[in-house]
């Protein structure tokens, strides 16, 4: 049997496993299944690394791995500290996107939130780009993975389904993209709903919130050196957009469960 430890940030839900799994793609798409399997955004792997305390992957829901997670890794700080593999609160992780630091918040001797230092972030020119028949302006913008922001009046008008998964495979993203859907509340509150590469409509997105964030800075909507409050449909995220172009993201981290599954 397999362990695995069922752990959520602001609703973007995923399996953890500590060491290495034969097959990984494989079981992240049964066991995504939300009917089915377990039921997750997909499987995130925890091991030793050389060059950090630890070393995250992260297999999307559709058996595809990615980059980067910004909601996965404040679980990882979670899992590593609450099981007793590190006493340490100031960690760095290993992932594709390279090394990110870890601040932990600790209560009663369990982790409740986490600051990531995501690095830089590169935002790019906005694009004019066709979703089915509809033009959509789209800022392209790295958070170490890809995004696409678009500016919109009203978030919750957004056919999420529909134009999320028409940029995901759009031509000009050849290997796919994450897409936020950003309303500008004031200069500090933004409203954020999000469809994410391999996974479809999640709840939260933590480098979506941070590629929001700062493609929000450069079109002069919101601040830099300010706390930027993000509002996804799981929680509020809170965003630091440093002026050399870095990014803080601070927020929660819970255990669901516990769970063994048949390999």
């Amino acid at each position: 049997m397999l362990h695995f430890t069922k752990m959520q940030g602001l609703g973007n839900d995923y399996l953890y496993y500590y060491g290495m799994l034969e097959q990984p793609e494989d079981l992240a798409i049964r066991l995504s299944n939300r009917h089915f399997g377990v039921g997750s955004d997909g499987i995130i792997t925890i091991s030793p690394s050389e060059v950090a305390d630890f070393k995250m992957r992260i297999f999307n829901a559709d058996g595809s791995e990615a980059k980067m997670c910004g909601n996965g890794i404040r679980c990882v700080g979670k899992y590593v500290y609450d099981k007793g593999l590190t006493e340490k609160t100031n960690l760095t992780i290993e992932t594709l996107s390279g090394i990110r630091t870890l601040q932990l918040a600790v209560e009663n001797g369990k982790v409740t939130a986490a600051t990531v230092d995501m690095g830089k972030v590169e935002v790019s020119e906005p694009r004019l780009l066709l979703a089915g028949t509809q033009p959509i302006a789209c800022t392209p913008v790295s958070v170490g993975n890809p995004h696409t922001v678009q500016f919109v009046e009203n978030a919750e008008a957004v056919p999420l389904r529909t134009v999320g998964a028409q940029l995901e495979h759009h031509p000009y993203f050849p290997e796919g993209v994450n897409a936020e859907f950003v309303q500008v509340i004031d200069r500090q509150t933004l409203r954020m709903r999000v469809w994410e590469r391999g996974s479809g409509v999640t709840w939260a997105c933590g480098t979506g919130a941070c590629a929001s964030a700062a493609a929000a800075v450069q079109k002069g909507c919101c601040d830099p050196e300010v706390w930027i409050t993000v509002k996804l449909d799981g929680g509020d995220l809170k965003i630091f957009c440093r002026a050399d172009g870095t990014v803080l993201m601070q927020g929660p981290a819970a255990t669901v469960c516990e769970c063994e599954v048949e390999p």
